[in-house]
């Protein structure tokens, strides 16, 4: 059987933007769509060109950039929107229009206030209005699954007959169930006139969490392309996620018998992006990209992905530029999984020892739920007597004013035992330690990122510090959590300094060998 190609739609810069808070300036709309051209999308939507100049500007800018992707104007079915969306992707190798219009009888009652023939006419004329200046005409009408099977039959037809190329089906408020969508596209390739002749997407909300089921329903019924965002992202709750689509058609392409052209190496890179850029975070269960969408805590499962790592995952975090961190560390973690924390970081111990450790990791571990690398090695020591960490942060202090930059005094303990302190500035605590970090431990200058979570609330609140830093182009990341955010932050700082150092002598010692 033939694999049929799927074809991705990313619309992370116009649908995704349009979430509350996830507007961004158009500089940062080029910097992600040259993300999204290396991640392998097939179109792209960067935008709206009607709804201001900066987001013209955007969408013609990208048009001339990305040569090797196509590119949607977006508009409603209004001339000026449509002028607008012509003139911004003018320049684009391949483009397409992307025109709407409302199609259920509440949005006609309520928004448009219009009747259904206005909407065809109207549907009519923009299409042949675009038409004399694009090809490749998409045509959406919106809130199709609440519309009546009828009217959307003779509106789709009437587009056809005007030159539309292909027919978006959305489900603009989330509502339909998978058998519902796929019945929808079924009967419309198969009984609207034409319908044999244009290509079908589909556009899916996750306003009941079935958006990524519901495209792969629309696959199932002959959709060739799927729109969709980075994390899902976009009004309410969102749209389609991206990376849950493509892994699924991933693994699962011998069943679904279909495929993307997604770099899937690529998806953690353009999902951290997207998430910084827009300010929105990522929840830690979120399927492919969360946090703890590939980590274990349970000791039962540990055991198992320590043995297989098959026995629990159904996909290859590596394979999608995710950092392997398997083991997370808690008071449901066992010896085992202790014990093969610390030979990562040529440390081994046994007998006593390990039981010395292992009481004082469970006695940690019932008080603050995760035990960081950092915690766990400073465990080890206690148990040895021994420094295995080649920095252990010693101090640090921060001066702070209303009207000046902030100063930070740090110290760190070297394994043989010498004590450093240096001081720095910055325009906020956070960067005058970050500064002086980076004196002190001269790999800290490949700071690359930093997550800061609240993990309670109260005057007991604990904050969690996630930092990420490249050394060797390898990610390494250190984490730490406390009461004081700043002291948080430092600390997995220097414990990702660590990480690095610790990783490097072990790979120069497998070389020796």
């Amino acid at each position: 059987m033939t694999i049929q190609k799927i074809q991705i739609f990313d619309t992370t810069l116009r649908d995704g933007e349009q979430s509350p808070g996830a507007s961004i300036e158009p500089a940062q709309k080029i910097i992600i769509a040259r993300q999204l051209a290396k991640l392998g999308v097939d179109i792209i939507e960067p935008g709206f060109p009607v709804s201001s100049p900066g987001e013209f500007s955007a969408v013609e800018q990208i048009s001339r950039e990305l040569q090797g992707t196509e590119i949607v104007g977006f508009a409603r079915a209004v001339k000026g929107d449509i002028e607008s969306a012509i003139r911004a992707t003018r320049d684009a190798a391949r483009r397409r229009l992307h025109l709407f219009i409302s199609s259920s009888d509440i949005h006609l009652d309520f928004q448009l206030k219009k009747s259904r023939q206005e909407v065809i006419r109207i549907a009519r004329e923009m299409v042949a209005f675009g038409k004399q200046s694009v090809e490749e005409i998409e045509f959406s009408p919106m809130d199709s699954t609440r519309a009546g099977m009828e009217f959307v039959l003779e509106l789709v037809e009437a587009v056809i007959e005007e030159g539309a190329t292909v027919i978006n089906l959305p489900d603009t408020l989330g509502i339909a169930l998978p058998e519902e969508y796929e019945a929808l596209f079924r009967t419309v390739r198969t009984q609207a006139r034409g319908g044999d002749k244009v290509r079908y997407s589909a556009h899916c909300h996750n306003d009941l969490g079935l958006a990524v089921a519901n495209s792969l329903a629309a696959i199932r019924s002959g959709a060739t392309q799927i729109e969709a965002t980075i994390n899902g992202i976009g009004e309410r709750a969102g749209n389609c996620s991206l990376e849950e689509l493509v892994m699924a058609i991933d693994t699962r392409k011998a069943t679904l018998q279909v495929e993307t052209g997604i770099d899937t190496s690529e998806i953690y890179a353009t999902s951290r992006m997207v998430s910084r850029t827009m300010h929105f975070p990522i929840a830690y269960n979120k399927p492919i990209v969360g946090r703890n969408a590939f980590q274990h805590e349970s000791g039962i499962h540990q055991d198992g992905l320590l043995k297989n790592r098959n026995t629990y995952e159904i996909m290859d975090p590596e394979a999608m530029g995710i950092p392997r961190s398997m083991i997370i560390l808690g008071k449901h973690s066992g010896r085992h999984a202790i014990k093969h924390r610390m030979s990562e970081y040529g440390i081994e111990v046994s007998g006593e020892q390990l039981d010395e450790v292992y009481t004082r990791f469970k006695q940690v571990a019932d008080e603050k739920k995760i035990v960081t690398d950092n915690e766990l090695l400073r465990l080890v020591g206690e148990a040895t007597a021994t420094q295995h960490d080649p920095y252990v942060l010693t101090e640090v202090s921060v001066q702070t004013g209303a009207d000046e930059a902030c100063s930070a005094r740090v110290g760190v303990r070297t394994q043989d035992g010498a004590e450093h302190v240096v001081s720095a500035s910055g325009t906020g605590p956070l960067e005058a330690v970050i500064r002086s970090i980076q004196e002190l431990i001269p790999v800290a200058a490949q700071f690359e990122d930093l997550e800061l979570h609240s993990l309670s609330t109260g005057e007991d609140a604990h904050g969690e510090a996630v930092v990420s830093i490249l050394h060797e182009q390898q990610r390494h990341q250190g984490s730490a959590i406390h009461k004081d955010i700043i002291l948080a932050a430092a600390t997995a700082y220097v414990a990702a300094c660590n990480a690095a150092l610790l990783s490097s002598a072990r790979q120069r010692q497998q070389q020796q060998v």
